[in-house]
């Protein structure tokens, strides 16, 4: 009898003494911060993790000092383990181990940017968009055309069909999903704008609203003078007048343009020369803003058919006739 008293006796202090253990072990678990620097650590949870190859990586990287069973266990204690989200997160100092699993269960990962400019070609948003580390890169071939075919829009030239603006994305987007949702926004905004068009407006399709827009971004940086703009182009299209606008010359130029537009560039025909040719150009010619498509879809009312930059802030003079706007290039161009 005694020694079946003595088993029981060392059996519930073996017992309590676990429990003890187990009680100081959680306790210490819970409230016992990872080795996190001041400045934070930035730690990428891959698709397809889970707690366990989570807990092995930070042990492994010196940043938790418990056994690599702890939080996966606390995860199914707590039934959590299946609700961590993937993505590169922001680790903060005295960051303990629950703290670090709900912050995974939230989702709350770093979120980079990136701003397309409006008035770049569709060709240099590829290329910063290359040049930029923070895009997983899937692109091989980065010429325009390549880039299309590669993101399955083959059936379209490609300019101006990216919005400008900033975008935030996570870590692991891929240089193709941030054309894809550019473009996808270009597309909405044109096609909302377009429904909300004025009346009698020379274009048959959004296309060439989208084309105008972007020739009325290269032409002023100037909110309030881009529907001034727009009317004069308008009026000129209406009228069978060229446009002979020098941002199309010099799109059509490509590479061989230095800097520099001579008379002999305006008087080369290119399929871009709206010097040489009436109409529009074939395509857009750079990436427009959103102001610049609703002024494209709005323009302005009047008589003007002409307009030169006066030099001063990005300002335009606009003129009804060609004698008026003869004496405004004498005057801010020719210093006359």
């Amino acid at each position: 009898m005694r020694i079946i008293i003595k088993i029981v006796v060392a059996i519930s202090l073996i017992f309590i003494g676990l429990m003890a253990w187990v009680n100081y072990e959680y306790n210490r678990f819970i409230s016992t911060p990872l080795n996190i620097p001041e400045q934070g650590y930035n730690y990428l949870v891959k698709p397809g993790s889970n707690l366990q190859s989570i807990s092995t990586d930070l042990t492994e990287a010196g940043l938790s000092s418990f056994h690599d069973k702890y939080l996966p266990l606390y995860g199914r204690l707590k039934n959590k383990s299946h609700l961590i989200k993937a993505g590169e997160y922001k680790l903060e100092a005295n960051t303990t181990l629950p703290q670090l699993l709900e912050q995974l269960i939230e989702g709350k990962v770093i979120q980079y940017s990136f701003t397309i400019v409006e008035g770049m070609t569709s060709q240099q948003l590829i290329d910063s968009i290359i040049a930029n580390k923070s895009f997983t890169r899937t692109l091989d071939k980065t010429s325009l055309k390549q880039v299309m075919l590669a993101i399955g829009l083959e059936n379209k030239h490609g300019e101006g069909e990216f919005q400008p603006e900033t975008y935030y994305f996570s870590a692991g987007t891929t240089d193709k999903s941030m054309l894809l949702r550019a473009h996808k926004a270009m597309s909405k905004t044109l096609e909302q704008a377009w429904n909300n068009k004025a009346e009698g407006l020379p274009y048959k399709t959004p296309y060439e609203a989208l084309i105008m827009a972007s020739i009325i971004e290269k032409e002023s940086g100037i909110a309030e003078e881009r529907p001034q703009i727009a009317g004069v182009f308008v009026r000129r299209l209406k009228i069978g007048m060229r446009l002979q606008t020098d941002p199309t010359v010099i799109y059509g130029m490509g590479d061989s343009y230095n800097g520099n537009i001579r008379r002999k560039d305006l008087r080369t025909d290119t399929i871009y020369n709206t010097y040489t040719r009436f109409g529009l150009p074939p395509t857009p010619i750079a990436l427009p803003s959103k102001e610049a498509i609703e002024a494209a879809l709005h323009p302005l009312a009047g008589k003007s058919l002409y307009f030169v930059a006066t030099g001063k802030e990005g300002r335009h003079q606009f003129s009804n006739t060609l004698t008026a706007h003869n004496k405004a290039v004498r005057k801010y161009q020719l210093k006359r």
